[in-house]
């Protein structure tokens, strides 16, 4: 009888412990996480700019013009990244396993409908969870070694990765399959950008210590690209 009672306990420390996160951002980064949200406008799903265009288009740009964004541009910047696009929960960026490892922030300075701050990007939701408020983008300008088009952006996107949620299938071989998935993520940020009339580009030096300390990222979360975006 005591075998048999313990099956059940048993089932679910391993269901729960292998089930992969959705990435919906339920995890609290800290003890004084904001639990604000704000709905953005569904994404426009065609536009007037064709693939072939936006790839001979694609290019790096850190100068932009002092403009705010749009929270319309932000919702379809961030639905570009890791937005849900089929009722199987699918999402825009492929995913090893359909694991879903990326974790998407937004640090905003200057955007209409969205006060300056922190935010973190619930796909399956689509919407932002305020993680804190108050321009961030000098303190994230320092721990991107001083690239000054990262504090000179209305707003910048940032790409973390849970690697757990990947290695716990596929083991060490795991970590590869992340960056993959960031760097398929970053170009649909590059190519949605041109539909936009909108700039970007692609930061892989930075102190990660300190970018997880601006943006409160929880201890399994590492910071892996900063883009930051704006009009051209």
């Amino acid at each position: 009888m005591n075998n048999i009672s313990v099956l059940p306990l048993i089932f679910f420390v391993v269901f729960f412990t292998i089930l992969p996160s959705t990435g919906d951002g339920q995890k609290p980064n800290s003890d004084s996480e904001s639990t604000k949200t704000i709905k953005m406008p569904s994404p426009a799903k065609k536009s007037d700019l064709s693939i072939e265009e936006a790839l001979l288009k694609r290019m790096s740009i850190r100068k932009y013009k002092d403009k705010p964004l749009t929270l319309t541009e932000i919702s379809q910047l961030l639905w570009s990244a890791q937005g849900i696009t089929n009722q199987r929960g699918f999402r825009t960026a492929p995913s090893a396993g359909a694991l879903y490892p990326l974790e998407i922030y937004v640090v905003v300075n200057k955007t209409e409908g969205l006060s300056a701050g922190i935010y973190k990007y619930i796909p399956v939701q689509h919407e932002l969870k305020e993680i804190e408020s108050g321009d961030k983008l000098t303190e994230l300008t320092d721990g991107a070694l001083m690239q000054t088009w990262v504090e000179n952006s209305p707003a910048v996107i940032v790409i973390a990765a849970v690697y757990e949620r990947t290695t716990v299938k596929y083991g060490n071989r795991g970590i590869r399959y992340v960056h993959m998935e960031v760097g398929s993520a970053a170009q649909n940020i590059y190519l949605q950008a041109l539909s936009l009339n909108i700039g970007t580009t692609f930061i892989g030096a930075f102190d990660d210590e300190e970018v997880k300390d601006v943006l409160k990222l929880a201890d399994d979360e590492h910071p892996l690209a900063i883009m930051p975006i704006g009009k051209i």
